[in-house]
């Protein structure tokens, strides 16, 4: 929390000798961004996460643009400083954890999986521009240029709708530990939530490199979780242009990649998955 009170005190260094309006227009976003990040760490949940690594990646990026606006060093580098430890936390995997968690029913115990590594630069560039038209609309406001401000606001307010909605989609993507057995919910990859009884999984295992198991991970770079089961399972791909209706596969065993694959592999283990 102490990058909230250090970036507006870079903000309000920055606008110094310029017009009132850009410093109010500034400190003002800054704080409604605050204010979203404090209420989606107090009420966690896979809708907060995403708010949450939406607005913190975008304190980078407005400290830096307090030094280049002319902030003193020992204001705006302790900012940018605070900005990238803050959005580092933000992507942890054990927050995710938390986050998605915060959101579970009954018993429950999500894991959160990595984002396939072909949404990645999509993403990001996604989020780049809606970060950069943000600011300008920051900028313009606070130039008193008025319609340019307005135009580029309504923009920034019409890319936060459409990307949340779409970054949110990999908020929702979980491993699933129930009494009953494991879900793999992923609206990204698969067309259709998949269940496993318990008593139909044989083996859950840090995947070989060698593996033959079917790829339900996207595919994710890193570390893979393989669950090899007793009878096949329908696993549904999401449709694709190709096929637009997506692709059922009879599967033995599958792929998943938590964030954490091996805190996943201990609870199963711990609730008694067979495990090796």
């Amino acid at each position: 929390m102490a990058l909230a009170p250090v970036m507006a005190f870079a903000i309000t260094d920055a606008a110094d000798g310029r017009s009132p309006h850009s410093s109010m227009a500034a400190s003002v976003v800054w704080w409604l961004a605050v204010g979203a990040v404090v209420i989606s760490v107090v009420v966690p949940s896979a809708l907060t996460l995403t708010v949450m690594r939406m607005l913190v990646p975008a304190s980078v990026p407005a400290a830096a643009l307090t030094l280049a606006l002319g902030a003193r060093a020992m204001l705006g580098a302790p900012a940018l400083a605070l900005a990238l430890i803050a959005t580092l936390v933000a992507f942890a995997g054990e927050i995710g954890e938390v986050f998605v968690q915060g959101s579970a029913y009954g018993h429950e115990k999500r894991f959160p999986l990595k984002v396939p590594a072909g949404f990645v630069v999509p993403m990001v560039i996604a989020w780049v521009v809606w970060c950069a038209t943000l600011v300008s609309a920051v900028l313009l406001f606070g130039g008193q240029q008025w319609i340019a401000g307005v135009g580029c606001g309504a923009a920034a307010v019409g890319l936060t709708v459409l990307l949340l909605g779409r970054f949110h989609r990999f908020s929702m993507r979980w491993l699933v530990l129930v009494p009953a057995g494991a879900v793999i919910h992923d609206p990204v990859v698969l067309g259709e939530t998949l269940m496993i009884p318990k008593p139909n999984i044989r083996l859950v295992r840090l995947a070989p490199a060698d593996t033959e198991a079917a790829d339900l991970t996207g595919p994710a770079a890193g570390h893979a979780v393989e669950i090899t089961v007793g009878e096949m399972v329908l696993a549904v791909l999401a449709g694709t242009r190709e096929e637009p209706k997506g692709k059922a596969l009879h599967v033995q065993s599958f792929l998943v990649a938590p964030t954490r694959p091996g805190r996943a592999l201990n609870a199963m283990s711990a609730a008694n998955f067979p495990t090796s």
